[in-house]
């Protein structure tokens, strides 16, 4: 919940391409998540159910390499 995320493919449906941000909202189920697509100035304007396995989460701290 509430993860960055970068979509893998093209939602073209709800007007969304590969590589917009958005943020999770909420799980759907073991294998969906619903995520909330903003502009630049924080208004919505697309809210879509993803396949987790179509989102990318994006880290912003840096994480020791294993």
């Amino acid at each position: 919940m509430l993860d960055v995320v970068a979509l893998l493919a093209d939602l073209p449906v709800k007007g969304l391409v590969r590589g917009q941000v958005g943020t999770v909202i909420e799980s759907l189920d073991a294998s969906t998540s619903l995520v909330e697509f903003c502009d630049e100035l924080g208004r919505a304007h697309a809210v879509a159910s993803c396949p987790r396995s179509e989102l990318l989460v994006l880290h912003y701290a840096t994480d020791a390499a294993a």
